[in-house]
């Protein structure tokens, strides 16, 4: 499918300017930048981010051992491999500054929104699957693990960019807030790209 590949080249590019700003924060691009606090929003959506990005890795290679369907494969690899790729990043900023990983601050306190998400079976940010959504996409197959799947992560998607639209409006370090605007782009491309394939599977957004 034309769309695959482009699909496929985005995430190419952004894992290339992932690499390079990975360089440039550890070889001290910023010299003047000071570390964020760790209340900061540079490193709450830093923590955040990292927790989001897990789950829809772990989705996306459900869904890769659930459909024999090309499209959907290459779609799940390409969204697993870049954002396990900026999770590694934003955990690796977290220990260049010396913050820990875990809070014991609600997820989005940072965005002044501690309160949005409910926490409710495993949901604990906007967007995120319920745990009972992640054992249904376990035993669904075919079409049907298909159209779970790009529901649940288009979801997940409109979650991430509104956390990341967070991020460019409130974050002070640089790269980060560029990364942020990247994950913006890209998963807007994306929410779009998946509403099609759903189109073409018969089936809509949630």
């Amino acid at each position: 499918m034309k769309h695959i590949g482009w699909i496929a080249s985005g995430a190419a590019a952004v894992l290339v300017a992932a690499g390079a700003i990975t360089y440039a924060v550890a070889d001290g691009d910023e010299p003047s930048a000071k570390v964020p606090a760790a209340d900061s929003a540079d490193a709450g959506f830093a923590r955040d981010m990292a927790v989001h990005h897990q789950q829809a890795v772990e989705m996306s290679y459900i869904v890769r051992d659930r459909t024999d369907d090309e499209e959907v494969r290459r779609l799940a690899y390409d969204i697993a491999q870049t954002q396990a790729n900026q999770r590694g990043m934003m955990i690796g900023w977290l220990d260049l500054w010396g913050l820990p990983k875990v809070s014991s601050n609600a997820p989005m306190t940072w965005m002044g929104m501690g309160d949005m998400a409910s926490g409710e079976d495993g949901s604990l940010m906007p967007g995120m699957a319920t745990n009972a959504e992640m054992e249904k996409l376990g035993k669904l197959s075919g079409k049907q693990a298909e159209v779970f799947y790009l529901q649940l992560m288009t979801d997940h998607h409109k979650g991430g960019v509104h956390m990341a639209e967070g991020c460019v409006a409130k974050c002070t370090v640089g790269v980060e807030k560029k990364l942020a605007q990247g994950m913006v782009d890209a998963q807007e491309s994306e929410i779009q790209l998946m509403t099609g394939m759903l189109k073409e599977r018969g089936a809509t957004t949630r």
